[in-house]
């Protein structure tokens, strides 16, 4: 392990590395900032600009351009509820809240040293246990992936901000969404009327530019237009009590991130949402989700970034990709005459240790880039937001038809702008919503698979100890509130009971 270091730092110290390293990460915070962009296309697009650099350092510009991506789209995100990148979603939920009150330095902070300390652990974790975390995610199949799911729709309940019904409702609605197109193990469409540009199905990058950039737009637009933030310089910065309060959640968010990331096709966007919705139900300041708590905003980007991180361990280890940027990043490994699998962390020791360590350099350069550029970020509110109204509608608006050089996807950017802000007028959850449409290829995807395994029988689902144990987890995530509820109740009612008791009573 001490020699592989060794080997890695000396690959990756070296000054055209770093540089290459530095200018990965500085495109990537770019590439964040555009909605509907992504880190997929920007590393698809800048794969032919390093055909000429040798494969370790064009590797670690590619990588650099992945996790940098992961914190340009939070920029955005708590600005202008605009998020640049699929897992940055949920972090509109809290972050541009407290950037209406007055704290999008101390937003963007957090999000920068939560980013960095998961980084760090993430990457210990997978240097250390990349082979065996390897075997253990080959232990993941269609059985345990549909207990995933479940888990993770049962999660769901917890962005309803305590309305059960309602979050329900929202999911189902975006399990609905994600139905439409070409059913999955079949080749009949579905909701598609005819429409070729459905048979896809409805693009979730489109959908979430639409509900939450153009959606807040209008809805800011028929309440009048949000005040300007004029908030002094110092006021920015985050506080010592603010970073007190974030450790815990960092901690379980570099947790649930690294876990699921080592599972092929989890993603970072599933760590990001269930970190939040764990930390929504654990959190001593619960009744703050959704109003701007600062544990809201750790939390995700903590998961996010080392779920990005762990997504290596999967694509290094058995030459499975991870999530659709590290798909696109093991297409770069064949491009340079490298076969990810088992046997490269031997034949390649110089090319895997030094693109490992990169990792830690990116997250320096990052951490060095963006925590002093924060409260200058959060100046930015000053701007009176009738002016932000229409470049926020042109960025979201083209950068929908550069996902896929179709007007259809303005199309769906418009059409779910305004289900967007119907939803917020009439106070609907959208947290639930994208959820379910996130989970639903998934979803659908373990669902046909877990049933042809089981030969139409469910019951296969109790039959692997590693699903068992996740249902049992979902179980009690359920019931946990209403039992917690309902023993409160109780023990108020037995203390009630008791103070009857010691009441004199009057002759």
């Amino acid at each position: 392990m001490i020699e592989n270091l060794i080997l890695g730092f000396q690959t990756a110290f070296t000054p055209e590395n770093i540089f290459w390293c530095f200018i990965g990460v500085f495109a990537g915070t770019v590439i964040g900032l555009l909605p509907g962009l992504g880190s997929t296309t920007g590393v698809a697009i800048l794969i032919p600009l390093t055909l000429t650099l040798e494969p370790v350092t064009a590797l670690i510009m590619l990588a650099g351009i992945y996790y940098g991506a992961q914190y340009g789209g939070t920029i955005t995100s708590v600005l202008i509820s605009t998020p640049g990148e699929a897992a940055s979603v949920v972090t509109t939920l809290d972050g541009y809240k407290m950037a209406r009150n007055g704290r999008a330095g101390a937003a963007l902070s957090i999000s920068a040293i939560g980013s960095f300390i998961a980084a760090i652990i993430s990457l210990a974790l997978l240097m250390a246990l990349a082979p065996p975390l390897a075997n253990l995610a080959l232990q993941f199949g269609p059985v345990e992936n549909l207990a995933i799911m479940i888990l993770g729709l049962v999660i769901v309940v917890s962005f309803a901000g305590g309305a059960f019904s309602r979050g329900l409702m929202m999911a189902a609605l975006g399990l609905l969404i994600s139905t439409v197109g070409v059913a999955t193990g079949f080749s009949s469409a579905r909701f598609t009327f005819g429409n070729v540009d459905l048979l896809s199905g409805i693009p979730f990058v489109e959908v979430m530019i639409g509900l939450f950039a153009v959606g807040e737009v209008l809805h800011q637009i028929r309440v009048g237009a949000a005040a300007p933030i004029r908030t002094k310089f110092r006021d920015l910065m985050i506080t010592r009590s603010e970073l007190k309060r974030s450790v815990g959640p960092i901690l379980r968010g570099s947790g649930v991130g690294f876990i699921l990331g080592i599972l092929p096709g989890a993603g970072s966007t599933l760590a990001s949402f269930m970190s939040y919705g764990i930390e929504k139900r654990v959190s001593k300041n619960r009744d703050q989700f959704g109003k701007g708590a600062i544990e809201g905003v750790a939390a995700p980007e903590s998961a996010n970034n080392a779920a990005a991180n762990a997504n290596f361990v999967p694509t290094l280890a058995l030459g499975i990709p991870g999530g659709g940027t590290t798909a696109v990043l093991l297409g770069a490994f064949t491009i340079y005459g490298l076969q990810p699998g088992p046997l490269l962390f031997e034949t390649q020791p110089t090319l895997i240790w030094g693109l490992l360590v990169s990792f830690f350099i990116g997250n320096v350069l990052l951490l060095v880039l963006n925590l002093p550029l924060a409260p200058v970020f959060g100046q930015m509110l000053r701007i009176p937001y009738g002016y932000l109204y229409p470049i926020i509608l042109l960025t979201s608006f083209v950068g929908a038809y550069a996902v896929s050089n179709n007007f259809f996807s303005v199309l769906i950017v418009f059409v779910f702008g305004i289900i967007g802000w119907i939803m917020k007028e009439v106070d609907l959850p959208m947290a639930p919503l994208v959820l379910g449409l996130v989970l639903g290829p998934l979803f659908e995807k373990s669902l046909v698979q877990t049933s042809a395994i089981g030969q139409g029988s469910f019951l296969v689902l109790f039959e692997h100890p590693i699903s068992v144990v996740i249902l049992v987890f979902a179980a009690l995530l359920a019931a946990g509130p209403s039992l917690t509820r309902r023993l409160v109740a109780r023990r108020h009612a037995k203390q009630a009971d008791r103070e009857n008791d010691k009441t004199p009573v009057a002759h």
